[in-house]
């Protein structure tokens, strides 16, 4: 999960009702070895309200697609260190956005990702 870390966004991929799949980059922080995003809109972000009604999620990594499950987190003292660590991590480059993404509304969209899928090994 490190290696996720380094990058400055990542990209999340839902599936719509109808199959066809869209994307969008997102700011990704770590907690204790744990990933975790949320919406800057709020719960009118299109991609959370996706992931709330169990659309498929993918995650794009080094090029490759992976499955991943999303999941709330209620905990308000979890979520505090969340936005503890996207001030750590992006407030100095952008504090506008991060002060955004750390709102009481954008803050209840905190989710964990969870259950990533690995990457296929390429044949030697």
């Amino acid at each position: 999960m490190n290696t996720l870390m380094d990058h400055t966004e990542i990209i999340l991929w839902t599936r719509h009702p109808d199959g066809r799949w869209s994307a969008r980059p997102l700011w990704m922080v770590l907690v204790d070895d744990q990933a975790y995003v949320r919406s800057a809109f709020g719960r009118r972000s299109a991609w959370y309200r996706q992931v709330l009604g169990q659309a498929d999620a993918q995650i794009e990594v080094a090029g490759a697609r992976l499955p991943l499950a999303l999941r709330p987190v209620t905990d308000p003292g979890l979520v505090q260190r969340v936005s503890d660590a996207y001030r750590a991590k992006y407030g100095l480059s952008w504090p506008g956005p991060v002060e955004s993404i750390n709102t009481s509304e954008a803050a209840t969209t905190t989710m964990r990702l969870t259950e990533i899928g690995q990457v296929p090994q390429l044949p030697a």
